[in-house]
């Protein structure tokens, strides 16, 4: 079987903790490694950012490769830009496959821009499309703290086309299955629900006084952790509130705690900073927590089990996530994960089992389970282990054997409609 798996608008191989990249990278490299070793051939196809990368890699192995297709200027863009170029996007792919004489079974598409470009695709291949969202701009509108995160009803109108158009969709939790029912009208007969799945091979426990040891930072410091794109959405403003509550109620003047942020570049100079770590950055000033906050940018992915392992939790405060992946990542180190309620950390994490779940844009509440965590090692410990045992049925070789199935029953039924048709072309033939 060979796959087309379509990750327009960021490459799996990107560094994690920049603006568009995070847990559907992720979740395109691993789903794309593991399918390899299962003898399944991918190729993911990317736009282009640096004409300096080779066009083609193989990165993820098993004879898989990430295409580079240019489209448009081969820097980084806007979103909003990034739509004018799926044709060109579409057309390189073309070019390459026809150059390769490769025939792929059925495309893979990962958010909404690829969804279109496999469209387009479909009308030249005649192959099946899956699509997954990551993200549905519906509720991304219904939660943006600032007008800058409204993508417009241009992502929506979109959106509705890839869910008509698709074969089947893949939801990440009932969650998503419920949005896609009610805020688009979609059918729920071709929507599957597949949870994405954790590298049990990179993600698991590391004992706290090594994992410190490596990441530099004394064995009885006690360090909670963020990690993510550096944006509204995420709610680090609702953690650092959070952070200011906590050392009022220790009443410490010295820290006995800290926060570490991965994710964004807080190095750059003020006049070329991201405006929301400069805001953050801002806050952190206003309640004096410079000692408490560190910022320290982008970690490589091989260094996160280090950064999960030692932390005491990790804080998922989002106002929106479709599923979770830093959450599902930490629990497999055995590290407590504290959550917002919402969308698929819901469902993710199981309150007073694996860490915690608090309601969104709540920093007493936050402030209150991250304290009880940092001062009850019993209590950290017990839900780290059962976090660990529960992560084990996320592992990748149970969520892709899942995927392969969809596949093959995503092709059988494709078969079985095409022989239906040309039953019934015979038969009309035969009566008429």
């Amino acid at each position: 079987m060979r796959i087309a798996m379509l990750s327009y608008h960021t490459c799996p191989l990107a560094t994690l903790g920049g603006k568009d990249t995070g847990g559907m990278n992720v979740y395109v490299r691993d789903l794309t490694i593991q399918l390899g070793s299962m003898g399944i051939q991918i190729d993911v196809f990317t736009r282009s950012q640096d004409e300096h990368v080779p066009h083609v890699l193989h990165d993820l192995g098993y004879g898989n490769r990430v295409v580079h297709i240019p489209s448009g200027p081969e820097v980084p863009l806007k979103k909003e830009e990034l739509v004018n170029y799926v044709p060109e996007f579409v057309n390189g792919i073309l070019e390459f496959t026809k150059n390769k004489s490769i025939h792929y079974d059925l495309i893979h598409s990962h958010y909404w821009m690829s969804g279109r470009a496999a469209i387009e695709l479909r009308k030249v291949w005649n192959i099946p499309i899956i699509h997954m969202f990551h993200t549905l701009g519906v509720m991304k509108q219904r939660v943006a703290q600032e007008s800058e995160e409204i993508e417009g009803d241009y992502r929506i109108n979109g959106e509705k086309e890839v869910i008509d158009q698709s074969n089947t969709i893949v939801a990440a939790t009932q969650a998503e299955l419920a949005q896609l029912q009610w805020l688009y009208q979609a059918d729920v007969s071709k929507i599957v629900v597949i949870p994405p799945g954790v590298d049990l091979r990179h993600f698991y426990p590391i004992p706290p006084d090594e994992a410190k040891e490596f990441i530099k930072i004394p064995v009885c410091n006690k360090m909670l952790l963020f990690v993510g794109r550096i944006e509204p959405l995420k709610g680090l403003e609702i953690l650092i509130k959070a952070i200011a509550i906590m050392r009022e109620r220790l009443q410490s003047v010295s820290p006995q705690f800290c926060l570490a942020v991965i994710g964004g570049d807080p190095e750059i100079t003020p006049q070329k900073m991201d405006s929301e770590m400069a805001r953050l950055q801002l806050l952190r000033e206003k309640y004096r927590l410079q000692d408490f906050v560190a910022f320290l940018g982008q970690r490589d992915q091989n260094t996160l089990p280090y950064y999960y392992s030692a932390a005491n939790a990790v804080v998922v405060p989002s106002h929106y996530e479709s599923f979770g992946m830093v959450a599902l990542e930490a629990m497999a180190c055995g590290t407590p994960v504290v959550a917002s309620q919402v969308g698929g950390l819901a469902f993710l994490v199981q309150d007073c089992v694996t860490g915690f779940t608090v309601p969104v844009d709540d920093p007493e509440a936050l402030a209150d389970r991250l304290l009880k965590l940092l001062c009850d090692e019993e209590l950290r410990s017990k839900l780290g282990k059962q976090a660990a045992a529960f992560a084990q049925q996320y592992g990748w070789e149970h969520i892709a054997k899942r995927i392969v199935e969809l596949y093959q029953n995503t092709l059988g039924d494709t078969g079985n409609r095409s022989l239906q048709q040309e039953n019934s072309a015979s038969h009309f033939t035969q009566v008429h």
